[in-house]
């Protein structure tokens, strides 16, 4: 057995370019539309987005160059530990190989500051000075603070009132690092005071999130929009995870069978799993059986149950009309503590590669993650986020399988953050506070029938 427990690399070891998928896909992505119907040109979203993010948003281009002062800022925390998860292994009595990459390092705690540097930087660049963004659980809003008190850039969020008022910790968070912070909705933007108008006890989601951030930075010219997941150049931002995971693993002489990670929005899931998925699109025997494993919650589950179509990333149609698995852009999923899995839709990028079934989805239920978490604390004395414990379920799920099955594979899942400040989630566990939410499918079917009608 592998006496490898944590696997390093060395600051030269970052990467020097983020990895495209659009590049290996062998259908281009669908285009956004506008609500005429008709492809968005990229000027259209020159009002929120810089020229330099808007380029990597459309580029088809394998390798794009992570400019040095980004790499400076990763070398912060970058590159992340590989783990090998022997107590964990040892625990479930199982022959499979657990790995895991630990992103919980970051000084925000999780992944998210991946691309909030780049896109903090790439706005700084172009001479802005206020950023507006939305966050569900925290994580991403944090990330962004910090980013933005790295380039001197002011930062408003839009947190998701259930999170916000779950997971006080994380405001103080971002305000430490010098950023707003208002509960959403809101009644700072339209979108905010239509939605409490409709709903005064409206406890907020994702998509609604967005939809007041994007209202704000349309509506002032210093500021723009920054967004934590979804997006292609964001989820170019982070294939820093699995580039690195890649090296980390060929040191040990090791390669996975199966990769698993949370995904709402799908920057996590496709941080780790697309530079993997490069090796299968070349041909490469190593991946050949390769298999990439989505996890979401049964409670908002957008690739397993939702359907594959053109709809809005917002609540209240701010954004362009992308091709997505969605269960509906005023879907409003019920208030799980995995808040950055309360999304509606799922990236265009990763919803493509589910349709042409190039990567799986499974949904796990609320009490099922928190049970995983806690094993995996009690076994590698890391407390994960909630959003986290989806991508373990999974994995203990089929390390359990190997046990029934005697198969030695290797299994690799992404730990996207910690949970030091969901603490009091776990406490409603503990006490039986907590439980599983039925899939609601008389709301989705009535979300559903507001699609927008395009071709």
């Amino acid at each position: 057995m592998s006496l490898h427990t944590k696997i390093l690399l060395e600051e030269h070891d970052i990467p020097t370019h983020w990895y495209n998928i659009v590049a290996d896909m062998t259908t281009p992505p669908a285009p956004p539309l506008g609500p005429n119907g008709q492809p968005v040109p990229p000027e259209a979203l020159g009002a929120i987005f810089p020229g330099a993010i808007l380029e990597q948003e459309m580029s088809g281009e394998r390798w794009i160059e992570i400019p040095e002062e980004v790499r400076e800022a990763y070398r912060i925390w970058r590159p992340s530990p590989l783990y090998r998860a022997h107590r964990l292994e040892r625990m479930l009595g199982t022959p499979a190989k657990i790995y895991y990459k630990n992103e919980a390092v970051s000084p925000a705690g999780s992944h998210k500051p991946n691309t909030a540097v780049p896109q903090a930087f790439y706005n700084k660049q172009a001479g802005i000075t206020r950023l507006s963004t939305e966050t569900g659980a925290g994580q991403w809003g944090s990330s962004l603070a910090f980013a933005g008190q790295m380039f001197g850039i002011a930062v408003r969020v839009y947190m998701v009132k259930i999170s916000y008022q779950q997971k006080p910790s994380r405001r103080s968070m971002m305000q430490t690092w010098g950023a707003e912070v208002f509960a959403s909705p809101s009644d700072l933007t339209k979108a905010g005071r239509d939605a409490l108008a409709a709903d005064p006890n409206n406890m907020g989601s994702l998509g609604l999130a967005i939809s007041e951030a994007v209202e704000e930075a349309a509506g002032r010219a210093d500021t723009n929009y920054s967004l934590g997941s979804v997006l292609n150049h964001v989820l170019l931002h982070q294939t820093v995870i699995g580039l690195e995971a890649k090296k980390q693993l060929a040191k040990v002489g090791d390669y996975p069978d199966m990769i698993f990670a949370p995904c709402g929005g799908g920057s996590n899931f496709g941080g780790i799993a697309f530079p993997f998925l490069a090796d299968k699109a070349a041909g490469d025997a190593k991946a050949k059986n390769l298999r990439l494993v989505a996890v979401e919650p049964t409670s908002c589950p957008t690739l397993t149950q939702g359907v594959y179509a053109y709809d809005y990333g917002d609540a209240s149609g701010y954004t362009p009309i992308m091709k997505m698995y969605t269960l509906g852009h005023d879907f409003m999923p019920p208030g799980i503590h995995a808040g950055g899995l309360r999304y509606h839709g799922d990236s265009p990028l990763v919803s493509q590669l589910y349709h042409e079934k190039l990567i799986e989805a499974v949904a796990v239920p609320q009490l099922a993650t928190f049970e995983a978490g806690v094993m995996f604390a009690r076994a590698e004395g890391v407390i994960p986020a909630p959003e986290s414990c989806h991508g373990i379920r999974a994995c203990i799920d089929e390390a359990l399988r190997c046990k029934q099955s005697g198969e030695p594979k290797t299994l690799l899942f992404n730990l996207s953050g910690h949970g030091h400040f969901d603490m009091a989630a776990y406490d409603r566990y503990f006490s039986g506070g907590l439980e599983d939410f039925a899939y609601p499918k008389e709301a989705v079917t009535a979300s559903l029938e507001h699609l927008p009608k395009v071709g």
